[in-house]
């Protein structure tokens, strides 16, 4: 007897696909020969934390499988405070300052005695 609701036979078996899962992970190495050892597939890349250092390893291989492996430095974010144009105009002057190697108070103290003293 047929039955429509039944399942149809499959005399071939069905392709196992791939259970992809993404998983986030930080890799960590120790150095240029850790992120060398690090075993990658073919077309891929791999982005690995050394743990002695402050670099970030760049892992990538072609079709073949052969690797590349490229060093990254990093460094922590700083945060920068919005300036004021008050607090502006103090830092450029003092820059100003700097650049001439002299303030008001030592450009006085460096004119010739004869200069000071003389009211024309």
């Amino acid at each position: 007897m047929y039955n429509p609701f039944a399942a149809p036979a499959m005399p071939y078996p069905q392709p196992a696909y791939p259970q992809y899962q993404q998983t986030q992970q930080v890799v960590r190495v120790n150095g240029e020969n850790g992120a060398r050892a690090y075993n990658l597939g073919p077309n891929g890349s791999a982005l690995l934390l050394d743990e002695s250092g402050t670099l970030v390893w760049l892992v990538t291989t072609d079709g073949a499988g052969y690797k590349t492996v490229g060093a990254y430095d990093i460094t922590p974010h700083q945060q920068q405070l919005p300036a004021e144009y008050g607090d502006l105009e103090t830092r450029i002057k003092r820059l100003e300052e700097f650049m001439n190697g002299y303030t008001a108070d030592t450009a006085a103290a460096k004119r010739k005695p004869n200069e000071r003293d003389r009211e024309d």
